[in-house]
């Protein structure tokens, strides 16, 4: 188990298929999980779980959840058995507490595909305890990255703060691109701007991103899949840096990049 400073991270979490895949992008999660050492316990924040207010899990053996259809079903067999994490939940509720966030505790809920497909390859022994906590993504990217500042103390407990959730996401296009080697242009050049923001932590660039960066809409026709990413930013150090731990673009147009927020 790591007693370092964790950094915040965020990977793009792919198709729900990721578990049964090859490629770049499965190449880096099953490092990562090395890379970072083994935290004490991992709060993750998916895109896949939307609530009005901030909610967090406390259940203590959590369920893999299957929350996709007309997949291989080879998919539908497979389980993430990690551990619940309710004391972490309740170390959650106090932080967003003391920053004037009420929480919602969920005694059940269990792991989305959102937060489990990128845990089977990074912690493939399901070993580490984990919960989740709740997006609200209408709120807008502004109120995730407060909500993740609330977080910060985490990283310094042996916390690993997994935001997941897409660098680009449009189900749309991937229609339309599904198999495409060649990357699109508009999806290189949204995810090119989104990185030199990231990287020179240019917030209110980030923040505004669906008027600034260029194929914003196109890229992103709801913010859900991004939203997570604005939690890592803020749970990272306001004068930290930031990595850029792996690029890559799959069917075309899903991008898979992650970074991690010192």
């Amino acid at each position: 188990m790591t007693t370092k400073r964790l950094p915040a991270i965020f990977v793009s979490h792919g198709s729900p298929t990721l578990p049964l895949e090859r490629g770049p992008a499965v190449d880096f999660l099953r490092g990562l999980g090395g890379t970072l050492g083994r935290p004490a316990a991992i709060l993750i924040v998916s895109a896949h779980w939307d609530t009005a207010r901030p909610a967090v899990s406390a259940a203590e053996k959590p369920e893999t959840i299957h929350d996709f259809y007309g997949f291989p079903r080879e998919l539908y067999q497979l389980r993430y058995p990690a551990p619940g994490a309710p004391q972490l939940a309740k170390r959650v509720v106090a932080l967003l507490a003391e920053n004037g966030m009420e929480t919602d505790i969920d005694p059940e809920r269990g792991f989305d595909h959102g937060a489990w497909t990128p845990l089977y390859h990074m912690y493939p022994d399901a070993g580490v305890p984990a919960t989740q906590l709740s997006i609200q993504w209408q709120e807008g990217p502004a109120h995730h990255v407060r909500l993740g500042e609330a977080l910060r103390p985490l990283r310094d407990e042996g916390v690993l703060v997994l935001a997941t959730g897409g660098a680009t996401h449009n189900l749309r296009e991937l229609g339309f691109h599904r198999g495409d080697i060649v990357p699109q242009r508009w999806t290189v050049e949204f995810n090119e701007w989104l990185a030199d923001a990231v990287l020179a932590r240019r917030t209110d660039d980030l923040v505004g991103y669906r008027d600034k960066a260029p194929f914003a809409v196109r890229n992103h026709p709801t913010d859900e899949h991004l939203i997570p990413l604005f939690v890592a930013l803020g749970a990272g150090d306001a004068d930290g840096t930031t990595k850029r731990l792996h690029s890559s673009i799959a069917s075309g147009v899903i991008s898979m990049d992650a970074y991690a927020f010192h």
